[in-house]
């Protein structure tokens, strides 16, 4: 009278937990298929550092075949003498202007995420001109800007290593400064108060 029908037991020497009909379908898949399952999941899951990782590899590369990567270029560049560099920083640039215009006005979708474009504009603070002039300052002292650096050391030029050491100190002591800014302005409003 009863319809379910009741299922054997494995002994309890057996190494199995369930009997083999019960046991789910992505356990038998072979080994080549659960490799190429688990690859294909990984790339699923992390397919924008994926994309960025091809993408920094490229632009890598483009940057060493223009020479943006040589001390000589750079220096030549600040003195006047040798301006190929100007023209490939004056050619991105109006490559990407075009590239933005056409963006913004056709509404493109992320690669990734599937999700419109946004341009947020980013308000003007105080310190950006002297924040410009230190870079500058930066950029012909070491011959190199924070684009070229891993490019450099993808090369293997050593001093890519003690420009990338000086550019995350002064990261850190630029939040470290503004951390103390906002709490002494945060402590002087108290004080008036």
């Amino acid at each position: 009278m009863n319809p379910i029908k009741q299922t054997e037991k494995p002994s309890s020497n057996s190494k199995m937990d369930y009997a083999p009909e019960y046991q789910p379908e992505s356990h038998r898949h072979p080994l080549f298929k659960s490799i190429w399952l688990t690859a294909l999941s990984f790339s699923y899951a992390y397919r924008a550092n994926i994309l960025s990782l091809i993408l920094g590899i490229l632009f890598g590369f483009l940057l060493s075949r223009t020479g943006a990567t040589t001390f000589d270029f750079h220096a030549k560049l600040f003195l006047f003498e040798n301006l190929q560099l100007l023209i490939v920083i004056g050619t991105s640039m109006v490559t990407t202007s075009i590239g933005l215009v056409l963006l913004k006005r056709y509404h493109v979708n992320s690669l990734v995420t599937g999700t419109e474009v946004d341009f947020v504009k980013k308000p003007y603070q105080k310190g950006l001109i002297g924040g410009s002039v230190l870079f500058g300052i930066g950029w012909a002292m070491t011959a190199s800007c924070p684009g070229t650096i891993a490019a450099m050391m993808g090369e293997g030029k050593i001093s890519g290593l003690f420009v990338i050491s000086g550019l995350l100190l002064g990261t850190m002591a630029y939040g470290v400064l503004q951390a103390f800014i906002s709490h002494e302005a945060r402590h002087s409003e108290k004080s008036k108060e």
